[in-house]
């Protein structure tokens, strides 16, 4: 394929970015990347502190700018992007011109079983949520957030995809480009 291919993961939280990230990017051999994880490293602090400290509004500032120095960067990688990222601030667009954009379209039940209450309550959309509040969450989140999503380069739906099943569609993506 190409000298530097970014593949950044869009979808809901819960959604197997992370996960599935790190599977994808140990078959490619590529280095695998998490967006929160390097803006907790860059502001040195956990990201359920920047919210109650700063606000969403500054976390998702912070989240633009750490993407956009990372995006660019040389090299090839897979990166997962937090699941409010595409959505703001331009970011859907940028990851689109800087690297193909991979939406996990993961069936709301699912995600709504693999967050579970305990789970959710590391991530601060989802604190103090009990499990029917988790689901009513997604469906509002995926509502908001489904426009940007469905604008990705390359989009993987069902609760079991395959790493073979996206370097497949990569392959494609790039035979007709």
């Amino acid at each position: 394929m190409e000298k530097d291919l970014k593949i950044v993961l869009v979808g809901l939280p819960g959604s197997g970015k992370s996960t599935f990230g790190k599977q994808l990017a140990a078959m490619l051999q590529f280095p695998y990347f998490d967006l929160d994880t390097l803006i907790e490293k860059k502001y040195r602090m956990k990201i359920p502190d920047i919210f109650s400290e700063y606000g969403e509004g500054e976390f998702r500032t912070m989240e633009s700018q750490v993407l956009k120095d990372f995006l660019d960067q040389e090299g090839s990688y897979v990166l997962a992007s937090g699941g409010g990222c595409p959505c703001f601030n331009d970011n859907m667009d940028l990851i689109n011109q800087k690297a193909v954009s991979v939406y996990l379209d993961v069936p709301l039940e699912e995600i709504s079983t693999r967050l579970g209450v305990s789970k959710a309550q590391n991530r601060p959309l989802f604190f103090g949520l009990d499990q029917g509040e988790i689901t009513l969450k997604l469906k509002s989140l995926l509502f908001e957030r489904g426009y940007f999503y469905d604008q990705s380069k390359i989009k993987l739906s069902g609760e079991d995809f395959s790493t073979e099943l996206l370097v497949s569609e990569l392959i494609r993506l790039f035979r007709t480009s």
